[in-house]
């Protein structure tokens, strides 16, 4: 009963925030190509889905975002194992990643554009490259966040460096890990949608920059309706990992408890 009264009443602000954009847009008098209401948004949606134009370039961004989040989330599981196991390889190489990552990626975009070419294969560079740093530094943190004593006892048990990081380190990095893969998820949609704006041929930010030299607001909000809402489905996808990986952590366990206690309230 505490679920249904909480989602009630997430639907009965969604409602409520809807009708007084509504409202305020009509008593205004706001022109549409400045600000369209929800109801010429939604017949936006509409007419989108009925001719399928909005899940063809769906698919295609949500390819080149799935595909950028596992390129740029292997690289970075590679090379953050490499940093955290030597102190020379981080020592010569981190410096150069941070002046890499230093670089706005929205300037670093065209060159992928032109290295890549407009297909798919810049789109998923493009992701990778954004999703790729904060998941390296999660990895380095995670790895050295072992218990040196638990390190020491199993070398005196004739671990070796393998089995110590498959039976130690790596659980210790997982919820460091798992945590900032939402985040890299999140990462790889936009630098998906920052490569479409450069230059692209199909996806949905090709199809905003479309609306926006038609001056169809009410399309580019609907466009941005389905990216906040993949967004959403991709993050509910990795909660859901993240829980069935991390079943054994104990935050896992006080979050779950923490949002049931919030419930209640």
């Amino acid at each position: 009963m505490r679920r249904l009264r909480n989602r009630a009443m997430r639907l009965l602000v969604l409602l409520f925030s809807l009708v007084l954009w509504e409202g305020a847009v009509r008593l205004l008098r706001i022109p549409v190509f400045i600000l369209p209401p929800p109801s010429a948004v939604g017949l936006a949606l509409y007419r989108g889905a009925e001719s399928g134009i909005y899940l063809q370039h769906f698919w295609i961004t949500l390819a080149e975002t799935l595909l950028g989040f596992a390129l740029g989330s292997l690289v970075a599981f590679v090379l953050g194992t490499a940093l955290a196991a030597s102190r020379a390889v981080e020592y010569y190489l981190y410096p150069y990643i941070v002046m890499f990552q230093s670089m706005p990626k929205v300037a670093l975009a065209p060159l992928v554009v032109v290295w890549f070419g407009l297909g798919l294969t810049s789109k998923v560079v493009s992701a990778a490259l954004i999703a790729f740093f904060p998941l390296l530094v999660n990895t380095i943190v995670g790895l050295r966040s072992a218990d040196e004593d638990r390190v020491d006892l199993m070398r005196s048990l004739a671990a070796n460096q393998l089995q110590i990081f498959w039976m130690l380190r790596l659980p210790s990095a997982l919820p460091f890990i798992m945590a900032v893969l939402e985040v890299a998820m999140v990462f790889a949609l936009v630098g998906a949608i920052v490569a479409e704006f450069v230059g692209a041929e199909a996806g949905l930010g090709m199809l905003i920059q479309s609306r926006n030299f038609s001056m169809d607001v009410a399309g580019e909000f609907a466009v941005l309706l389905i990216l906040a809402l993949m967004g959403l489905a991709l993050n509910a996808v990795l909660v859901a990992i993240r829980r069935r990986v991390l079943f054994w952590d104990a935050s896992q366990k006080a979050g779950s408890n923490s949002a049931s206690l919030k419930g209640g309230l």
